[in-house]
């Protein structure tokens, strides 16, 4: 059950990272639905240095996951050699 629940952390950071990396730099951010309505929320998006933060924030995610991900196959690893000691009985 951590196991699983582990990967699903990576994989959750994977996905948001990727999507606060990619998304502010592609169209669907100029032409978001909530910021038709609110000029003035459509002028902070489209600032160069909002969409530089959100992408940080995507950086931030993805080292986050690569650094759980390191974490957990390391854990495996461990857990592994513990299993094949028991199992040759030393």
């Amino acid at each position: 059950m951590m196991l699983a629940r582990r990967v699903l952390w990576v994989v959750l950071f994977l996905e948001v990272g990727i999507l606060l990396t990619v998304v502010p730099w592609s169209t669907y951010w100029d032409r978001n639905y909530f910021t038709d309505g609110l000029p003035w929320l459509h002028r902070a998006m489209g600032n160069t240095f909002v969409r530089g933060a959100v992408s940080g924030l995507g950086l931030v995610n993805l080292v986050a996951a690569v650094v759980d991900a390191c974490a957990l196959a390391a854990a495996l690893r461990l857990a592994w050699r513990g299993a094949l000691s028991r199992v040759k009985g030393e």
